[in-house]
């Protein structure tokens, strides 16, 4: 199979590339650097543009006929950002993406797996959600990401071109072999800035200690990257069964099943690296914040056949391998 992936290069991408070619498949990315690395798309053919370019589009799969099946990663997803400019989150999340859903109907496209996100749901009252929970996102980021999946569903029905939307949680972590990891040396999710805090003796801040959690922090359903890469492969090899003629647009959770408060992370950080390894302080939430879910469905393992394999000290341990080698690999 030949799979293009829109933002192939940034660190989810470039990790869902990296399972496609394991399996041996052939990959083609387009993505316009803004965030992404040019390093992450070795081995692949490289595109460097804008999803909402259709002439360019049109170009890729004049340039490879036997692309199978799109993934469309690109997007903006930094959930306090798009509460300070909403605008830019539409325009670049939605708007190019209709751009992009155009372009794959005028090349013929009949399959797109899209990266989508668990963040547009209402967590249920033990905060625990499924795909028929309802949904009430919080931030333009989860909105931009709600209103590109009805437009999606949409254009099934109308189309030729079938969609599967992966909602998935909170990615953490790094390729096993290292190859790929966090891009940005800034990182705004939770490890991220725990490995900040290790390695750099920052201060780790708990944004937001009254949640009606077991513990007052936020929770969250953190995968491995590398599990959700899988799934994304996982997704492809199963398109066809999930998504049909009657049934062309379909939702799958990808998660852990299992929620982890923000202190139960800092917890799992410290007994890798050792007691009192990173200094914690409380502080307010962040804007766009919620309390948090995570998934109680079963359906990607009924489905797809997957289900996540590694922990969250996996995770910590292959992002403070990832935070090392970085340097070297990205020169910053």
């Amino acid at each position: 199979m030949k799979v293009l992936i829109t933002g192939g290069a940034g660190y989810i991408g470039s990790t869902i590339g990296l399972a496609c070619r394991d399996k041996g498949w052939d990959v083609v990315v387009l993505d316009d650097l803004s965030t992404g690395r040019e390093e992450f798309t070795t081995g692949t053919s490289f595109y460097v543009g804008d999803i909402a370019d259709q002439a360019l589009v049109a170009r890729i799969f004049a340039e490879h006929p036997d692309i199978g099946a799109v993934v469309h990663c690109a997007a903006k997803i930094v959930v306090p950002d798009s509460v300070a400019d909403p605008i830019a989150y539409y325009r670049n999340n939605v708007a190019k993406t209709i751009e992009l859903l155009d372009a794959l109907r005028r090349a013929g496209c009949t399959r797109l797996l899209f990266s989508s996100s668990a963040s547009m749901y209402a967590p249920e009252p033990d905060l625990t959600v499924s795909e028929t929970s309802a949904l009430d996102p919080q931030s333009p980021y989860a909105a931009s990401k709600m209103l590109c999946e009805r437009i999606m569903a949409d254009v099934a029905a109308a189309t030729e071109l079938r969609t599967l939307a992966l909602r998935y949680f909170n990615p953490v972590g790094g390729d096993p072999q290292l190859r790929t990891g966090l891009q940005n040396p800034k990182p705004t999710h939770a490890l991220g800035k725990l490995v900040d805090a290790y390695t750099l003796g920052e201060v780790f801040t708990v944004t937001g200690t009254d949640w009606a959690t077991r513990d007052g922090s936020a929770i969250r359903d953190y995968i491995h990257v590398w599990d959700l890469a899988r799934a994304h492969v996982a997704a492809l090899e199963h398109f066809d069964q999930v998504c049909t003629a009657d049934e062309p647009y379909a939702v799958i959770n990808v998660g852990t099943g299992t929620g982890t408060t923000v202190r139960e992370l800092v917890a799992a950080f410290t007994q890798v690296t050792g007691a009192e390894s990173v200094q914690v302080v409380e502080g307010p939430p962040r804007p766009g914040d919620v309390i948090g879910c995570y998934t109680r469905s079963a359906l990607a393992e009924e489905k797809l056949g997957w289900r996540a394999e590694l922990s969250i000290a996996d995770a910590v341990r292959t992002a403070l391998a990832w935070a090392e080698v970085r340097p070297d690999r990205l020169g910053a």
